[in-house]
């Protein structure tokens, strides 16, 4: 059986975190499996967007705890071995960032600790109806610190904190409310949700797309005053393309446009 399921169709790649029996937890090899396959879909031109789903009763539980107890088997008590678990796990996370293509959280039971990390990372976010979130490590001892950074992006700070310290939960509401997730629907309809919403993504010129989502992402680290410069520049780049042309000429025309990508 494989950690990671893999399918693509109508330019939608859907990848399902497949260890159920683990509350798909972010093991070594589910990260790599992860890392993976997002470098494999960036290459792909026939991929427009993402849906990042988990299999079973949960969406994913945040490392694999059990795995973590067991490196501390080391001369060194484990920290090599956590201090190269957490710079992989970044580097998954930064590679959902980085992906061209928007990825989608399709999310249901339980997102906490890394998992709520991966919730925040992805671009966007649907969740089912009574979905809980939470960054819930300072319970055992253990304060997410890696966590926070995606969450202290994605929601106001006090908010971030209070979460972060208290291991409180919160549920699909109010992650709507403080801007940790898009929407939130009945548990029979979350598929189709998220489908919805990637098939709309992908039906866009997909090299605007990837020329937007890169940019979204290295404004946000700027001043007002360079992200205006470096979102300029962007928007002359994005001008020249062929097919940019031809999406303006075909909204003035009043008639479909024929995109190439």
């Amino acid at each position: 059986m494989a950690i990671l399921e893999r399918e693509v169709a109508n330019g939608v790649a859907h990848l399902r975190l497949n260890a159920p029996e683990r509350l798909n937890a972010l093991s070594d090899e589910m990260i790599s499996a992860l890392h993976s396959a997002l470098d494999e879909i960036a290459d792909d031109n026939g991929v427009r967007a993402v849906v990042l789903s988990g299999a079973g009763k949960a969406f994913c539980a945040g490392h694999d705890l059990k795995q973590m107890t067991a490196g501390r088997q080391a001369e060194d008590g484990g920290a090599a071995y956590f201090k190269d678990l957490f710079d992989r796990c970044a580097a998954m996370m930064a590679r959902v960032q980085s992906l061209p293509q928007p990825v989608i959280a399709q999310v249901h039971g339980i997102a906490t600790a890394a998992g709520c990390q991966l919730v925040a990372t992805c671009d966007m976010a649907v969740a089912a109806q009574g979905t809980r979130f939470g960054v819930n490590g300072v319970n055992i001892g253990l304060f997410c610190s890696t966590p926070m950074v995606a969450l202290s992006r994605n929601i106001p700070r006090k908010q971030a904190f209070e979460m972060l310290t208290t291991g409180t939960f919160i549920e699909a509401d109010k992650a709507i409310e403080l801007g940790l997730i898009n929407r939130a629907v009945p548990m029979d309809d979350l598929a189709q949700e998220a489908q919805a919403l990637a098939t709309q993504v992908a039906t866009k010129l997909g090299s605007a797309v990837r020329i937007g989502k890169q940019a979204f992402y290295a404004q946000l680290e700027m001043p007002v005053a360079q992200a205006y410069e470096f979102t300029g520049e962007v928007m002359v780049h994005n001008m020249m393309r062929d097919d940019t042309a031809e999406g303006i000429a075909a909204f003035i025309d009043k008639r479909d446009p024929n995109w190439r990508q």
